[in-house]
């Protein structure tokens, strides 16, 4: 169930280039977390609960990735940062680490659910963003305001960024087949309008 992080694909209208480059993904622990005490005892964490009931926990991974987790007091989870489900894996058994060091057990790393997958790369082409805007359905376009134009893509959930270069961002999509799913149907619907 890994998701592997590039793949590359070559397209008639140049070359496809897309690495996922955030997951977002939701866990629970099953049990109480002791925020107070989690916040009193890590260093690398925040915890303001006037201004919001989770606490911040910022964790270094092996491979000298970042991912960070918002925990609740309930023991849900809601990570990010995260690039391949490993990452993922690891974060979740970093936070239980830190709690049994707080005499807090948890009987099994939780499950983790993704929310969202975020990937940026390339789609081998030069885009006009005046005519996409103008021949394709659900976008915004405002250069005044941003420099990309925001594509919703038809039957399905992703949502791209695409710029005049051909660099885009995709989010979304649920899974690593989504993510290029998404991204071979943005290209059809490109080639479309030319």
């Amino acid at each position: 169930m890994g998701l592997k992080t590039v793949k590359k694909v070559k397209k008639a209208s140049g070359k496809k280039e897309v690495k996922i480059v955030n997951i977002v993904v939701s866990a629970s622990l099953n049990h109480d977390v002791p925020l107070e005490k989690m916040a009193a005892t890590l260093s690398n964490t925040e915890y303001n609960p006037e201004t919001f009931p989770g606490l911040v926990f910022r964790m270094k991974l092996n491979e000298g990735k970042e991912t960070t987790a918002l925990i609740f007091s309930s023991g849900k989870i809601v990570c990010t940062g995260a690039e391949n489900l490993d990452q993922v894996h690891e974060s979740l058994k970093k936070i239980i680490k830190s709690l049994e060091k707080m005499n807090v057990k948890i009987k099994e790393v939780p499950e983790p659910h993704i929310q969202n997958i975020v990937a940026s790369g390339s789609i081998g082409m030069d885009l006009n963003l005046n005519t996409l805007a103008m021949k394709l359905d659900n976008t915004e376009y405002e250069p005044e305001q941003f420099p990309g134009l925001v594509y919703k893509l038809p039957g399905t959930n992703a949502t791209f960024l695409l710029f005049s270069n051909g660099k885009i961002v995709c989010t979304g999509t649920k899974s690593n087949a989504a993510v290029h799913e998404a991204v071979d149907k943005l290209i059809v619907n490109l080639q479309k309008v030319k």
